[in-house]
């Protein structure tokens, strides 16, 4: 199949389906007209790839696990390299959580403090693009 009718059956277009090639997480054939050409396999690969992404795995991660990925879901066998990868992504997100919220907070942190020393703004803004209006 034509990467057109790869990008209608999967949902995902088709800009997106050459970064996956390009990155090694999709294979096509080249045809004689220089097209790619993609075999049945690539709908369920390409279904794996985007459950993957919102696990929040990154291309390289999914690179490395795609190929032990059976099913849509997709399933990953236990073994101890791949569960080490999935734990170390795991490490990741919640350390950008917690910095994340640690943001929140001191941001939460300021609002309420300046809330609390009363509504006078300075400088003063324009509503209309809120860009500080001249003194």
């Amino acid at each position: 199949m034509l990467i057109g009718e790869l990008s209608r059956r999967t949902g995902v277009n088709a800009h997106q389906l050459r970064y996956y090639e390009a990155h090694g997480l999709l294979e096509a054939d080249r045809g004689a007209n220089g097209y790619r050409e993609y075999d049945e396999n690539a709908v369920l690969r390409v279904k794996q790839i985007r459950h993957l992404l919102g696990a929040g795995l990154s291309s390289e991660d999914i690179a490395y696990l795609l190929p032990c990925a059976v099913g849509e879901a997709p399933e990953l066998p236990g073994c101890p390299e791949l569960l080490a990868a999935m734990r170390s992504r795991l490490q990741r997100l919640d350390d950008q959580m917690a910095r994340l919220a640690q943001s929140r907070d001191a941001l939460a942190y300021y609002i309420d403090a300046a809330e609390r020393t009363g509504t006078e703004s300075y400088p003063p803004f324009d509503d209309a693009d809120l860009e500080p209006v001249p003194a």
